[in-house]
């Protein structure tokens, strides 16, 4: 059996939900009460997202918010449970060979897609290849696979080129979905894929772009595992909305701003907080300096780490609920190390020491991308670099235009948030494959050699340390300028619950239970 993590060693990347209590920005959800004739109280669960998928076709999948609906829709190879633990899924057993360059996983008798077809070893075989040859955010995932075979029906095998730490973790999420093999290249795979999941999209009730209307499929294998027959996920971009939205009974469940709690609260909802749940920081990526020669020295790069009032940002922005954060791992996982601690603490008298060290005693300027996520911190981080003399300009992105955005090499720095307490998962966030999170291609020799020791490293103790100084060598290089964590705060009415304790940082229905249900489902 493969290496186990320890539980606090948590799980996956991408752009993370949390900020949907934070930002205020477009337009409310359209439509109005969808109840009507609808299943009501822990039947029905209803609860709001700030950014669909672009796409569900395999190869374009994200774990931000949007990974609610595709992981409704799809089954994954393994699962992440509520407690941080890789678990079977479609695949009820998965072994790696001596030299972990071998994984051999067996899948379960009794799976099914949405049109009736048998889920086999062919279609994770041609879900697999598809995303490996189609250009897309998760194609990375698959960089050390050679090839994966069918074996049989219900066997499949990756041979790797190297060890993968990661590579559990990916067909735990996104990397893990079946798409039936007969239409993965349809256009309807965009928007309604024929799906291996619990969930089905009830197209009548389904509104593009504003509201996706989920219905359980009641003879998948695993349907006893998600109590609610229908699930209703709108789009609803304003705050202000998304609480009168939970006030008056169009959601049963919801995120809203610390403003707007006790009006939450009042009208009968239980609050439950997931702690550290995202990573919010400024990812450096032209670090070459190849479009702004500045981000070549470190001392700017520090200088940018060190302009920044984390305390202020987290009292004032996000109201309490965060924690300043300057390493390049998210805390709760093994890389993080205390002895990294103040390193890039808030100094701007250093940092403009730094810049005229680095020959920019007058700064330079910067044109940054103003993605969804940033908005509602333009404003803090303008400010702040301009303190130590960098001007930033910012282009306006649209949703889904992020990852573009992001690995078009235009934008030397961006702001993001990701998926806090993802390790080993976030090692992916620094290859020089990672086109949207390392855009340059930026590597780094003794960094390299790290990560090949890391995931050939059979002992948990071993692993630790060597992600631990992986992080130092990040941190002291200041390959991003991480600024806080987030949490996050819930709210749920009609005997649901929330499951999630920030363990498992993949968006799916399986955070949501009914009252005594356990957090290991």
């Amino acid at each position: 059996m493969p290496r186990t993590l320890n539980r606090n060693h948590r799980h996956t990347s991408a752009v993370a939900a949390a900020t949907v209590a934070l930002i205020t920005v477009l337009s409310a959800c359209s439509g109005g009460d969808s109840s009507d004739g609808a299943a009501q109280g822990t039947d029905a669960l209803k609860f709001a997202i700030q950014t669909p998928p672009n796409s569900l076709d395999p190869s374009q999948l994200t774990v931000g918010e949007n990974a609610f609906i595709w992981s409704a829709l799809y089954d994954t190879l393994l699962y992440m449970d509520n407690n941080g633990e890789l678990k079977p899924n479609a695949a009820e057993s998965w072994k790696y060979s001596d030299d972990r360059r071998t994984l051999t996983l067996k899948l379960r008798e009794d799976l099914t897609f949405s049109n009736g077809g048998k889920v086999d070893a062919n279609a994770v075989k041609a879900t697999v290849e598809h995303t490996m040859r189609t250009p897309g955010p998760s194609r990375a995932l698959f960089k050390s696979v050679d090839k994966v075979e069918a074996f049989d029906k219900r066997t499949v095998v990756f041979s790797l080129t190297k060890p993968d730490a990661v590579l559990l973790y990916a067909l735990a999420a996104e990397g893990g979905v079946i798409a039936d093999p007969k239409t993965v290249d349809d256009k309807r795979t965009v928007r309604n894929p024929v799906s291996s999941g619990p969930y089905v999209l009830d197209e009548a009730k389904t509104e593009a772009g504003t509201v996706f209307s989920l219905k359980r499929r009641d003879n998948h294998w695993n349907a006893d595992a998600f109590p609610f027959r229908t699930v209703d996920i709108r789009l609803i971009r304003d705050p202000g909305a998304y609480t009168n939205a939970l006030q008056s009974g169009q959601l049963n469940a919801g995120s809203v701003r610390v403003e707007d709690q006790a009006r939450v609260k009042a009208a009968g909802f239980t609050g439950t907080e997931v702690k550290a749940n995202s990573l919010a920081m400024l990812v450096i990526g032209d670090r070459a300096g190849e479009v702004e020669p500045a981000l070549g020295d470190v001392r700017v790069r520090k200088a940018i780490a060190m302009a920044f009032d984390r305390e202020k940002i987290i009292k004032q922005l996000l109201k309490g609920v965060g924690e300043p954060a300057t390493q390049q791992f998210s805390p709760g996982g093994p890389a993080h190390d205390p002895e990294l601690g103040g390193l890039l603490d808030y100094d701007p008298q250093q940092a403009k020491k730094f810049l005229a060290e680095a020959g920019y005693p007058d700064g330079f300027s910067l044109r940054m991308p103003e993605i969804i996520y940033a908005k509602p911190f333009v404003p803090t981080i303008t400010q702040s670099l301009a303190d130590i003399g960098i001007e930033v300009k910012w282009d306006a992105i649209p949703p889904q235009r992020t990852y573009n955005a992001y690995s078009s090499k235009k934008y030397p720095v961006y702001f993001t948030v990701e998926s806090a307490n993802a390790f080993p998962r976030e090692l992916n966030w620094h290859i020089p494959t990672n086109t949207s999170h390392n855009p340059w291609g930026t590597r780094d020799p003794k960094l390299d050699d790290l990560m090949a020791k890391y995931h050939a490293e059979p002992d948990t103790d071993r692993g630790t340390e060597l992600a631990k100084e992986m992080n130092g060598i990040l941190t002291r290089e200041v390959w991003d300028a991480p600024l806080f964590t987030l949490d996050r705060q819930w709210f749920t009415k009609d005997g649901i619950t929330v499951l999630n304790t920030g363990k498992s940082s993949v968006p799916t229905l399986r955070w949501f239970g009914v009252s005594g249900e356990g957090a290991d489902r």
